[in-house]
């Protein structure tokens, strides 16, 4: 298990237009050729706008973009006419495949808070499509077999264990709370990268929220 924590994340974003960014991987004027990705995921993105702030129209391809929003509303706008806000407990996912545009921006007068995470496509090329599912449960597994991954959301009270998940590749990442994995604590923003995972749990020391992947080889 490698232990990835908060502050080792590259700062990105532009703050002076209200965008600060810290990202897990390689990304970037931050090129490191020791942390391209990790099984299917290639980014994991902590980004933060101000009211008024955003990503104006920029373009994907081949990249499985899934996006969960942490505190806020998000407005998201892309060249095949989808226009949606995300708000907490969303997940939505852009399959970029042979290309697509979009806007990604805080249009609400509080602070926006969100986590995007980019995954390998197992195939390149295709149709772009998009989804999101509103308030998925706890618990509910979320497939991208374009990337032969899997979702899991859980969100733990105190004292509360729960598996994770036996997968060739596992990446952890905490939203809030703090967690014990494996006899590490991990905190807000910290992320554990599990390789060959068999038996493993997580504990809630704090109510908490993970984002778990699980990874076929």
């Amino acid at each position: 298990m490698d232990v990835r924590r908060a502050a080792e994340r590259y700062p990105g974003g532009d703050p002076e237009a209200g965008i600060d960014s810290r990202h897990a991987f390689s990304f970037g004027p931050h090129y490191d050729p020791d942390n391209l990705r990790f099984g299917a995921v290639i980014a994991c993105n902590e980004e933060w706008l101000a009211p008024g702030a955003g990503f104006d129209e920029h373009p994907h391809s081949h990249t499985e973009i899934v996006t969960w929003v942490v505190e806020g509303e998000l407005t998201h706008r892309d060249s095949a006419g989808n226009e949606t806000r995300v708000r907490p407990g969303d997940v939505q996912r852009l399959s970029s495949a042979a290309g697509v545009r979009h806007v990604e921006r805080n249009d609400g007068t509080a602070p926006l808070t969100f986590i995007q995470m980019w995954l390998a496509p197992l195939e390149p090329g295709g149709e772009p499509s998009y989804s999101i599912v509103p308030g998925i449960a706890d618990s509910t597994p979320y497939a991208v077999p374009e990337a032969g991954a899997m979702l899991h959301v859980r969100r733990l009270t105190p004292g509360e264990r729960t598996a994770v998940p036996d997968a060739a590749y596992v990446y952890v990442h905490v939203v809030r709370g703090e967690v014990q994995v494996a006899g590490e604590r991990l905190a807000p923003g910290d992320s554990a990268r599990i390789t060959g995972a068999v038996g493993l749990e997580a504990v809630g020391i704090t109510a908490a929220e993970l984002l778990l992947w699980e990874m076929a080889p």
